[in-house]
C-alpha cells in the first residue's frame, strides 16, 4: 500500500517511533503564514530541452487496479466519503470523488473506529475523531511481507497510498527481472513515508531516497526499522528535488527506475514555490537526463489535480521520444471488497524499456 517532497503533510522500528510533529501529503497545499509568505518563489524553469525522435507505442486509458488485501480494503463510498480497512481499524475519511450513493447501511459506517472531521478539502486540516476508544497516532501495517507504520496525520493521510500497490508489484518485477549484469538503481523523487523505496531496496535495487521534509525522510527510516530492512542500500536524501536532479546531472549521476509522485502545489525547504503544470517540464526534462543507457522504467503519478491523463501522457511521449520502449497511461483505481464499484483515486503516465519485464 505510498508522494525532494515538497514540504507538506499523498510510494521502521521495533519499538513505536516517537511522537513526531505532522507531516503533510506532497499533493496537498501547505497552509501559507506570514513567515513562508515572504520566502522567496521559485524562479521560472529554464527554456525546454529539445528530444527528437519518434513518438513511442503508447498504451492509454490503461486502468491498474488494487485489489484488496488483509492489510487494507475499501469497504465502501458514497456521499463523499469512504469507509476503508487498514489492518485491524475501520477508518472513515472524505473521499470528493465519491458522488454516488452508500451500499452499506449506516450500521456499517457506525462501526469506525477512527473519522476524520473538519475541513473536508483536499488541502483542509482537520482532526481525527476516535467514537470507541482512543487510539495511539501510529498502528503496524503491512504490504506483501514489509512491515511499515500507518499514522493519523492532520490532513486526513494514513501515510500510505494502497492504490500505488499497482506501481509496487511493477517496480519489484522489473528489478528482479532486469538483465544489466549489476544491481539496479532507483531515483525515488516525492518518496514521501518511503513505501516504493522498501519495495525496492527488498528487490535487490539501491535506493535514492528524496524528499523536502525531514518528518518524512525521518517517518521512512522508522519503516526501513520496523521492516527489518536496514542492511538495505537505501539514501535517504531530504532536498529538493528540482535542485537535486540538476546536482546529480553535473556529478553523471544515471538511474534505472525513476519514480515521481509530486505534489499539485507546494513549497521546498527554502520556501521555493512548486506548481505542476508550470514546473513538471523541466524536472522531466531532468529525470530525461538522469537516465542511464540502458534505463527501464520512469513512472509519474499525479494526484489532486483537475486534468486528464492524456496531460501525464502527451509530455511523457515529449520527454521519452527515441528511447526503445513505450508509454502507458491511465488511472489507478480501488476495487471495493464486496462488490463491483471502483474508485478512482489518480492518474500515472510511465515510460517501459523495450527490455523491462513487469
Amino acid at each position: 500500500m505510498a508522494k525532494p517532497r515538497y514540504k507538506s503533510d499523498r510510494k521502521s522500528n521495533r519499538r513505536p517511533p516517537s511522537k513526531p510533529a505532522r507531516v503533510q501529503r506532497s499533493h496537498e497545499v501547505e497552509k501559507v503564514d506570514k513567515a513562508t509568505a515572504d520566502r522567496p518563489a521559485r524562479k521560472a524553469p529554464p527554456p525546454r530541452r529539445i528530444h527528437s525522435g519518434p513518438r513511442l507505442p503508447e498504451v492509454t486509458g490503461l486502468i491498474l487496479e488494487s485489489p484488496p488485501t488483509d492489510d487494507y480494503a475499501v469497504l465502501d463510498s458514497g456521499n463523499g466519503e469512504k469507509l476503508e480497512r487498514y489492518g485491524p481499524l475501520i477508518i472513515r475519511r472524505p473521499e470528493g470523488q465519491a458522488i454516488w450513493s452508500p451500499q452499506l447501511d449506516p450500521a456499517a459506517w457506525s462501526k469506525a473506529d477512527a473519522e476524520f472531521t473538519g475541513d473536508t478539502d483536499e488541502e483542509g486540516q482537520g482532526r481525527w475523531r476516535f467514537p470507541k476508544k482512543p487510539l495511539p497516532e501510529t498502528w503496524p501495517l503491512e504490504f506483501d511481507g514489509i512491515a511499515f507504520f500507518g499514522r493519523f496525520t492532520s490532513f486526513r493521510h494514513t501515510g500510505v497510498f494502497p492504490e500505488q500497490a499497482a506501481h509496487w508489484h511493477a517496480l519489484q518485477n522489473a528489478i528482479r527481472n532486469a538483465k544489466i549484469g549489476r544491481p539496479v538503481r532507483v531515483l525515488n523523487l516525492f518518496g514521501y513515508t518511503g513505501l516504493a523505496s522498501l519495495v525496492a531496496a527488498r528487490a535487490g535495487a539501491e535506493v535514492t531516497h528524496v524528499d523536502a521534509s525531514k518528518k518524512a525522510i525521518i517517518w521512512a527510516r522508522e519503516n526501513q526499522e520496523l521492516a527489518g530492512l536496514q542492511d538495505k542500500t537505501i539514501r535517504w536524501i531530504c532536498d529538493d528535488a528540482v535542485k537535486f536532479c540538476a546536482r546529480e546531472e553535473r556529478r553523471n549521476q544515471t538511474y534505472d527506475i525513476i519514480l515521481l509522485d509530486p505534489p499539485a502545489y507546494g513549497r521546498g525547504p527554502k520556501g521555493e514555490v512548486w506548481q505542476l503544470f508550470e514546473h513538471l517540464p523541466h524536472m522531466l526534462d531532468l529525470v530525461r537526463a538522469l537516465q542511464s543507457d540502458r534505463p527501464l522504467m520512469t513512472v509519474l503519478t499525479a494526484y489532486a489535480i483537475r486534468a486528464s491523463h492524456f496531460a501525464l501522457h502527451e509530455i511523457m511521449q515529449e520527454v521519452f521520444a527515441g528511447i526503445d520502449g513505450r508509454i502507458e497511461s491511465g488511472e489507478l483505481v480501488l476495487r471495493h471488497q464486496d462488490s463491483q464499484r471502483t474508485l478512482s483515486t489518480s492518474m500515472f503516465s510511465r515510460f517501459v524499456s523495450a527490455d523491462c519485464e513487469l
